[in-house]
């Protein structure tokens, strides 16, 4: 039997290690000495101990580890664990190549350009309710779309948010883009035309966005810059769901802010 101290030295874990370890009952000690209140470690532990650390250096938490250590199980139960563990691992492997990946595009940007491109950015969005009318045009087009809805809303505005617009490409001309023009609404209205409608659109639980500021009389490449970025990335543009562009304005007043999002899916 060692001392708390000894089997420390021996195991090179910190005595502040083994008394957590001792607290959550994944190691308790072989013998407490109820005069003392000493721990005292047989010697077999060490290898209970190692198998912990083992179980540590591959990623498992402690109540995984605790599993390991205290349930009967069957070879069959135990290779799922591990099988388990691996697909975590390879996610994060994932993840993580991507995030290298894009450090390396920002590098490399930095590089040939002297300066830092505005970073594109993954979010989940929620399902926002709007008010809109649909249309055929080009990107030209959308200022005089948007006084058309502002003509169609009229003293509504009142109770609309931020304008929206969502685009696809047009089935029957290859130079124009089924438009949706809109505002999303922070509360419920009456319909002021019935050239508007109101409907909600969908949770989309992966949109590649970037934002830019909106130059007058320049055309914004937002759109542009972030498809080419997921087409670098070999990220897939989801079927059927339109890319979206909200517009912002920023909180100190004048700039206003263009973002784009468009749904994607995993390579």
């Amino acid at each position: 039997m060692f001392k708390i101290s000894e089997f420390s030295r021996l195991s090179r874990v910190s005595l502040k290690t083994l008394r957590f370890y001792d607290q959550i009952g994944i190691l308790k000690p072989a013998d407490i000495d109820k005069e003392t209140g000493y721990r005292f470690y047989a010697a077999e532990q060490l290898v209970t101990l190692n198998r912990i650390l083992m179980y540590k250096d591959l990623g498992f938490t402690l109540q995984q580890i605790q599993q390991l250590l205290h349930e009967e199980m069957s070879i069959d139960q135990l290779q799922g664990i591990f099988r388990q563990k691996e697909r975590e691992m390879e996610r994060l492997l994932e993840e993580e190549q991507a995030r290298l990946n894009r450090i390396k595009e920002r590098l490399l940007s930095i590089e040939q350009k002297g300066y830092i491109e505005q970073e594109v950015v993954f979010k989940q969005v929620e399902a926002q309710k709007v008010v809109s009318f649909r249309s055929e045009g080009t990107v030209e087009e959308i200022p005089m779309l948007f006084d058309q809805l502002a003509h169609y809303a009229g003293k509504q505005q009142r109770g609309m948010l931020s304008p929206i617009v969502l685009w696809k490409e047009s089935e029957r001309d290859e130079t124009a883009f089924e438009l949706e023009i809109g505002y999303v609404l922070k509360q419920d209205i009456a319909l002021p035309s019935d050239k508007l409608e109101v409907r909600m659109l969908p949770e989309e639980p992966m949109m590649a966005t970037l934002v830019q500021r909106v130059e007058p009389f320049v055309p914004s490449t937002a759109c542009i810059d972030l498809a080419k970025w997921i087409e670098r990335n070999q990220y897939r543009i989801k079927k059927d769901q339109p890319g979206r562009e909200n517009y912002l304005q920023s909180p100190h007043g004048g700039d206003t802010y263009i973002e784009v999002q468009i749904p994607i899916e995993s390579p």
